[in-house]
């Protein structure tokens, strides 16, 4: 019996079956990879306290939960304080969500960030800490270094807000 041009094509098929049936591996690769942090908007209130949205950005392949945040915050040259949270907060798969902290800031602190609000000009910070994290569909918590340097601006139209 002959095949004629259906025997390499059928050929074909069966190596394209066997290949794709070689490369399926049951799923997407589970990648835990360093969560971080950084400040996305920072309101100073009437009472001179701050109000801190804190950015936590999840890498990861799959989706994590955030337990613990705790940083030490620098603004200019000045320590603010410690930065401490406890969001208890999922974030899906390579995705970012936002948590408000309320945050009362050292004397110094406050007084460089008015004089810089009133001059109009922005202000370099620095958070160093932990935040405490695990995969929802695992126990462990597990603590990840953050170091992370940026700038905050001034907000036009809205006093007292950086971004």
């Amino acid at each position: 019996m002959k095949l004629g041009w259906r025997g390499p094509a059928m050929l074909a098929t069966g190596l394209l079956v066997a290949f794709l049936a070689a490369c399926s591996s049951g799923g997407i690769p589970r990648r835990v990879s360093e969560p971080t942090a950084s400040l996305q908007q920072l309101t100073v209130q009437a009472d001179g306290r701050w109000s801190i949205e804190l950015r936590l950005q999840n890498y990861s392949s799959i989706p994590m939960r955030f337990e613990r945040v705790s940083f030490a915050l620098r603004v200019g040259d000045q320590d603010a304080g410690m930065l401490a949270t406890q969001p208890a907060l999922t974030i899906g798969p390579e995705s970012a969500d936002v948590v408000t902290v309320a945050f009362d800031p050292s004397a110094d602190a406050r007084l460089l960030l008015a004089g810089r609000l009133a001059d109009g000009r922005g202000v370099d910070y620095r958070i160093e800490g932990t935040i405490d994290a695990a995969p929802t569909d695992r126990g462990k918590v597990r603590d990840y270094e953050v170091e992370r340097d940026s700038r905050l601006s001034p907000v036009p139209g809205l006093p007292g807000v950086l971004r």
